[in-house]
């Protein structure tokens, strides 16, 4: 059973996300928290295997919970749940330190899915906000990261690239591709060393800075 914290400062969003997962026979409710600071207090002492998150909050919001978790060495793979009103404040939370995202219309299906996916040690990146995010990063402010440039991507690189940022897993690039999942791992793990990142995640935010991923045509 996957443990989880739920941290949101609506009352009502807290028990419908709750009253959703016990409709799930993989995921439990360990802890909630309404703000940042008793989120920091109920990480702690729950050890959940999922933070669920989110940004908007009064006091201590989501982006200075995740610096303050990761400040005092607690490494809780975190999922941002967003209504997406702000494309910057998005792309903060991932450069804080979340592992991925969501929009809280989800269905209890993907929300169960990107709960076991971040248990397992992956990231989640979904393409409505992909979109939103490939128009979103011309207009920061202030750069992603401060790595140096990435290296020269080949084609194929590229091709599963776009695909993980359209939020698709190994197995199902290995599909589309008609390659083996091993191959599909190996450029996945290649293409995540060219771009200095250690996270799928964090792979499609480098490549919206510098220019790898386009906007669909039309869309």
């Amino acid at each position: 059973m996957i443990r989880v914290c739920v941290v949101d400062d609506q009352t009502l969003v807290r028990q419908g996300i709750r009253h959703l997962l016990e409709l799930s026979e993989e995921v439990t409710v360990a802890a909630e928290a309404a703000d940042g600071d008793e989120a920091l207090r109920v990480v702690e002492a729950a050890a959940p295997d999922v933070l669920l998150l989110d940004l908007r909050m009064p006091g201590r919001d989501g982006i200075a919970t995740l610096t303050a978790l990761r400040e005092r060495g607690i490494g809780v793979p975190t999922l941002v749940l967003t209504t997406f009103d702000d494309d910057e404040l998005v792309l903060r939370a991932l450069r804080a330190g979340a592992d991925g995202y969501l929009l809280k219309d989800v269905t209890l299906e993907e929300l169960v899915g990107a709960i076991r996916t971040l248990a397992g040690g992956g990231s989640l990146v979904r393409p409505a906000l992909t979109e939103r995010l490939l128009r979103a990063v011309p207009r920061l402010p202030e750069p992603i990261d401060d790595l140096p440039p990435p290296q020269p991507l080949t084609e194929r690189e590229l091709e599963i690239l776009r695909l993980l940022a359209g939020g698709y897993a190994n197995r199902e690039i290995a599909d589309a591709l008609r390659l083996a999942e091993g191959t599909v791992k190996n450029h996945v793990s290649s293409l995540l060393a060219k771009l200095g990142v250690r996270d799928r995640t964090r792979a499609v935010l480098r490549a919206l800075q510098h220019g790898l991923l386009t906007p669909r045509n039309g869309s």
